[in-house]
């Protein structure tokens, strides 16, 4: 079975193909896809978000489509970016400029003030009109520096206290266990193999 996951962004894509190793399931994401435009996302949550992605991508391919919409919510920042996580700096998109821009605002911020919360929306679309959600929480605190070289996005600064290390410092494995993303996407396999065996009948 073919899925899309509604994404440009390749370190999704790998998580999900990790997650779905033993399924036989296909993941395609939006590189594989001719002519894609990005669809708007206005939505106020991240669900809104998800699934405004994951309709129009299911509409356009006829296939079943996933999309998250997932960010960073830092307490002293009245829980920005939020939705704007991914454009925090303004656009292009820029990983590097947002952590940049998040360091800055949290520069006078003492170290037990800075709570913060990975949140991920996760919406499964099928060309048939169903919707399935999923959501994922993750909790650490924001550092005042950047660690490790792996992940992408916030993961450089987010640090979870029970591992001492942040995001970008877990390896793949370790982070497909406890990831906020990671999370989402494990409660939509059952789901997935559920219509991968309607689809044989």
């Amino acid at each position: 079975m073919k899925i899309l996951l509604a994404t440009q962004n390749q370190g999704k894509v790998r998580e999900l193909r990790k997650l779905l190793v033993d399924e036989e399931i296909d993941v395609l994401s939006l590189q594989d896809i001719s002519d894609w435009e990005d669809v708007e996302e206005n939505g106020v949550t991240f669900a809104d978000n998800a699934a405004l992605k994951a309709r129009e991508a299911a509409r356009r391919t006829g296939l079943i489509a996933l999309a998250d919409d997932s960010g960073l919510e830092v307490d002293a920042l009245d829980g920005a970016p939020g939705v704007y996580s991914a454009r925090y700096a303004g656009e292009p998109k820029d990983d590097e400029r947002n952590n940049d821009k998040l360091l800055h605002l949290l520069e006078t911020i003492p170290e037990d003030k800075r709570s913060a919360r990975f949140r991920c929306a996760l919406v499964m679309a099928t060309p048939f009109g169903e919707e399935y959600l999923t959501e994922g929480v993750v909790e650490g605190r924001i550092l005042t520096q950047r660690r490790g070289t792996d992940g992408f996005g916030y993961d450089p600064v987010f640090y979870l206290p029970e591992f001492a290390q942040t995001m970008a410092e877990l390896t793949l494995t370790e982070k497909n266990t406890l990831s906020h993303r990671a999370q989402a996407f494990r409660q939509v396999i059952p789901i997935l193999r559920n219509l991968k065996d309607r689809s044989k009948k």
